[in-house]
C-alpha cells in the first residue's frame, strides 16, 4: 500500500501551472483531478509519478512503492503486439515466462474476449486500447494508480466496467485519477483536486460535492476581497487627510500615523487573493432557423457497415424542430455508421425516396475523430478560406475559441486533441445551422467546455442528432431518446432504461 506526500510542489513553465501544493494520497484514496485542458494535469501525475520534477518542492513515495501511471496514448512499440503479449509486456521481461496467466487473471477482470486476445493492438478499438494500458499496468501490482484521462474512448458499456472495476479490485492502494467525465468522478473518486495556477484546493468528496463546496470558496473568496478593498480605500483615504494635516499643522504625529495607516493599506493590498477564472476559449452556437416543422423524415431505411452487412432497420422516424434525439447503443451497434449515412444523405441527396430533408435545412456536423478538418490547413487558414470573414475577424474569433496567435500557425494535424475539439465547435459555429447531426461533441472537451456546449444546445433551442456517451451531457440536452439494439431500433422514455440493461449485463 503506501501513499505519495506532496510538499510545497510548484510547476512553472515559466508561469505556474500550479504552486504549492501540499496534501497526502493514502490507503483507499481516490483523487480526482479537475482543471481546464492545458493546466496541468498531466504534468501533475508525471510529478507523482517520479516521471517529472517539480521547479519547487518535492513529492515523497512510501519506501518501495511501486507506482503504475496510465499515460493517454498507446506507445508506438506495442502497437504490433496481441492483446495479450501487451498486457504480459507490463511485467519485467525475466518474469514473463510462465508467469502468462497472469495476463489471463488481468484480462478476465476486464471481461476481454478470448478470441480478441490475439488481436494486434492497431487493430483494436480505442476503447479496448485504454483498457489494455490499465490492464498493462495493473499486471505489475502496482502500489499506487494514476490514470489519465482513461475515460476517452470508451462507449458506455466499458465505461460502466471501468467504474466497477475500480471501486472493486482497485479500491484498496492509492488512486488518482485526470478525467472530464463528471459522473465517472462521481463514481469513482473520494478526494477532488481543483488544479489552479495560484491556490488549488483539495476536497475530502466526490466531484459534485466538492464543486458545490469549491464554489462557495470562490464566492467567500470573492466577498472577502470586496470587503478588503474598501477597507483599504478606507485606510488611504484617512492616511490622505491625515497627511495633509501633517503638513499643515507640522504634526510628526499626524504623519506617522498616516505611513501607519498607508502601511496597513499596503499589506490589505498584498495580500488580496487572485480570484480564479477558468482559461477556456469561447463556446457559442447558433441556430438560424427555420418555419419548417419536421426537418427531417426517414421511413424504411437499413443501416449497413461498409462491408454491406446489416446492422439494424428504422421503419420510421420524423426528426421535428426543438428535437434533440440521443442515439443509444452499445458499441459496434452502427451509432456512428448511422450519422455518417444521415450526413451523406442530407448533403449529397441521390433521390432515395426513403430520407426526406426540409429545404430550409441546413447542417452543422462533427465526429467524433474531426476528420471534417484538414490536418495540414492552420487554424487561420481554415477559418479564413472556409467562412471568408476576413483576417482581423478571422484571428479575433480563434483568439476568442482559446487560440493564440501562435497557436493559430500551427498544422490542424498537430494540435491538441482539445484545441481541435475546440476549432470543430468554432466551425460549427459559423457554419449557423439550424439542424446539428453530432457524434461524440464533447470527446477531449474540458468540464467548463462541456457544460458551456450543454448551455448552448438549450440557449439555442437546436435541432440535433447527437451520439454521447457523457450521461451529464446526455441528460442536460436530450428530448427524445433513440436505443438500438437487436438490429432494430426503438424509443424509450429515459436513458437510464439503457444503463441498467448495461449495469445487469
Amino acid at each position: 500500500m503506501g501513499h505519495i506526500s506532496l510538499r510545497n510542489v510548484t510547476v512553472l513553465t515559466p508561469a505556474p501551472l500550479f504552486r504549492d501544493l501540499n496534501f497526502v494520497i493514502g490507503e483507499r484514496d481516490r483523487l480526482g483531478i479537475v482543471a481546464g485542458n492545458g493546466s496541468g494535469k498531466t504534468t501533475l501525475l508525471k510529478c507523482l509519478a517520479g516521471l517529472a520534477e517539480p521547479t519547487e518542492g518535492e513529492v515523497i513515495h512510501s519506501r518501495g512503492m511501486r507506482l503504475g501511471l496510465v499515460e493517454q496514448d498507446v506507445p508506438d512499440e506495442l502497437l504490433d503486439l496481441t492483446l495479450f503479449d501487451a498486457v504480459l509486456s507490463g511485467l519485467p521481461a525475466f518474469e514473463r515466462e510462465g508467469n502468462e496467466w497472469r495476463a489471463d487473471i488481468v484480462l478476465d477482470g476486464f471481461e476481454a474476449p478470448e478470441a480478441m486476445r490475439q488481436t494486434p493492438m492497431r487493430a483494436l478499438s480505442g476503447g479496448w486500447q485504454r483498457l489494455a494500458l490499465i490492464a498493462r499496468t495493473w499486471i505489475a501490482e502496482p502500489d499506487a494508480l494514476l490514470l489519465d484521462e482513461p475515460t476517452n474512448h470508451l462507449d458506455l458499456e466499458k465505461l460502466l466496467l471501468l467504474e466497477r472495476w475500480i471501486n472493486e479490485t482497485a479500491g484498496q492502494i492509492p488512486v488518482a485519477i485526470v478525467s472530464h467525465d463528471r459522473d465517472f468522478l462521481d463514481s469513482c473518486t473520494t478526494k477532488t483536486l481543483f488544479l489552479r495556477p495560484e491556490t488549488s484546493v483539495v476536497f475530502a468528496h466526490p466531484y459534485r460535492r466538492a464543486r458545490d463546496l469549491m464554489e462557495a470558496h470562490d464566492e467567500a473568496q470573492a466577498n472577502q476581497n470586496e470587503k478588503d478593498r474598501r477597507e483599504i480605500k478606507r485606510l488611504r483615504h484617512n492616511a490622505g487627510e491625515l497627511r495633509n494635516t501633517g503638513i499643515n499643522s507640522g504634526s510628526d504625529l499626524a504623519l506617522t500615523k498616516a505611513k501607519q495607516l498607508k502601511k496597513r493599506a499596503d499589506a490589505l493590498e498584498d495580500n488580496l487573493l487572485t480570484l480564479h477564472r477558468e482559461r477556456t476559449g469561447e463556446i457559442r452556437l447558433g441556430n438560424r432557423g427555420t418555419h419548417a416543422r419536421v426537418l427531417l423524415a426517414l421511413e424504411n431505411i437499413t443501416i449497413t457497415k461498409p462491408d454491406g452487412e446489416k446492422l439494424f432497420d428504422i421503419r420510421k422516424l420524423d426528426v421535428e424542430q426543438g428535437d434533440r434525439i440521443v442515439v443509444l447503443g452499445r458499441n459496434g451497434i452502427g451509432k456512428s455508421q448511422f450519422v455518417r449515412m444521415l450526413q451523406r444523405a442530407i448533403t449529397r441527396p441521390d433521390g432515395v425516396s426513403s430520407i426526406r430533408t426540409s429545404p430550409t435545412l441546413v447542417l452543422g456536423y462533427t465526429d467524433q475523430d474531426l476528420s471534417q478538418m484538414p490536418s495540414s490547413e492552420t487554424p487561420h487558414g481554415y477559418i479564413l478560406s472556409g467562412f471568408r470573414l476576413g483576417d482581423q475577424r478571422s484571428t479575433a474569433l480563434l483568439a476568442g475559441a482559446g487560440f493564440s496567435i501562435e497557436q493559430q500557425k500551427r498544422r490542424i494535424g498537430t494540435l491538441s486533441p482539445g484545441q481541435k475539439a475546440r476549432l470543430g465547435l468554432l466551425a460549427l459555429r459559423l457554419t449557423e445551422p439550424n439542424f446539428y447531426l453530432m457524434d461524440e461533441p464533447t470527446n477531449h472537451v474540458d468540464i467548463p467546455g462541456r457544460e458551456a456546449l450543454e448551455s448552448e444546445i438549450l440557449a439555442s433551442e437546436a435541432t440535433a442528432i447527437l451520439v454521447s456517451h457523457d450521461r451529464s451531457f446526455i441528460e442536460a440536452v436530450g428530448t427524445r431518446f433513440l436505443l438500438i439494439e437487436g438490429r432494430k431500433v426503438r424509443e424509450i422514455d429515459a436513458p437510464e432504461v439503457f444503463y441498467e440493461t448495461l449495469r445487469a449485463a
